[in-house]
């Protein structure tokens, strides 16, 4: 039996906690952040918080003074011991706003689940056989305010990660309003053309993601030119090869999309550099 924490409190999974009135039921209002523990340690910690306590602010919650980053990872701690999740785990933190219409919340405090789930051994390891992957364009992705949050109005990602499963793939390229390259369902994408890595920049829609922003990092280190940039469907399909960052994963290698096959050594030294030493 695994257990989830509600609002401070510890339930056994399944147990009933939220009510009809809910706001984040009703209209998906709140955010989520996803975070990899190994051996209890939580990973990139300070930039999960930054990003979830800056989309708190975008969405206008009344962030309480004992609501603090401190008090969660405590929280979360706790909850991985509990649940025996000690070696390599999952975490995703859900916040959302309580009860009430879409003009009359009874307030703007965040309500917040924590869950953990195990991961294998090899989670965050190079992927020897590449995915495949597809794009998917029947939903667009926005360019606003709330396109980089990880917030709780998920659609786009869930009607692409359906279809995905549909075609058999491994994940789907999603596009924005204007057709060019977004993200994936649960990624962040980069190519690699020539001596050039490029990915989209945040104005392109896509999720500000934590391990994006390392990967540049890291490839800024290494003196590796990497630009954020506009991105179409030609361009990835153009590249020489293509790669996904994310926390759970790190980093994969995209061995197709469609008929284009992409090679994986410039992929591979990236990922030894910047991963093989810290697993």
């Amino acid at each position: 039996m695994e257990y989830f924490n509600y609002n401070g409190k510890t339930f056994k999974e399944q147990t009933a906690v939220l009510q009809a009135s809910s706001r984040g039921l009703r209209f998906g209002d709140g955010l989520f952040e996803t975070m990899k523990s190994i051996h209890g340690r939580l990973q990139f910690t300070d930039e999960h918080f930054a990003r979830l306590w800056h989309g708190m602010q975008v969405l206008q919650f009344n962030i309480p003074r004992h609501f603090t980053p401190d008090s969660l990872q405590e929280e979360i701690v706790t909850l991985l011991l509990k649940n025996g999740h000690q070696q390599m785990a999952r975490i995703r933190i859900t916040v959302f706003r309580g009860d009430g219409g879409l003009y009359d919340a009874v307030n703007h405090t965040p309500n917040y689940v924590i869950q953990t789930w195990p991961l294998p051994e090899e989670s965050g390891a190079w992927n020897s056989n590449g995915l495949v992957l597809g794009i998917y364009g029947d939903v667009k992705k926005s360019c606003d305010v709330l396109s980089n949050l990880k917030h709780n109005n998920f659609l786009p990602y869930v009607m692409a990660a359906m279809h995905a499963k549909n075609e058999k793939w491994n994940d789907a390229v999603l596009l924005n309003t204007s057709g060019r390259i977004c993200d994936s369902t649960i990624a962040n994408v980069f190519i690699i053309k020539g001596e050039l890595v490029s990915t989209p920049a945040l104005a392109e829609g896509c999720i500000a993601g934590i391990m994006r922003k390392n990967m540049m990092q890291q490839l800024a280190k290494m003196n590796q030119p990497v630009m954020e940039s506009e991105l179409t469907v030609d361009d990835l399909l153009a590249a020489d090869e293509v790669f996904l960052t994310n926390s759970i994963h790190h980093m994969r290698w995209v061995q197709a999309i469609g008929n284009k096959i992409y090679s994986h050594a410039r992929a591979e030294k990236i990922y030894n550099a910047v991963f093989a030493t810290n697993l």
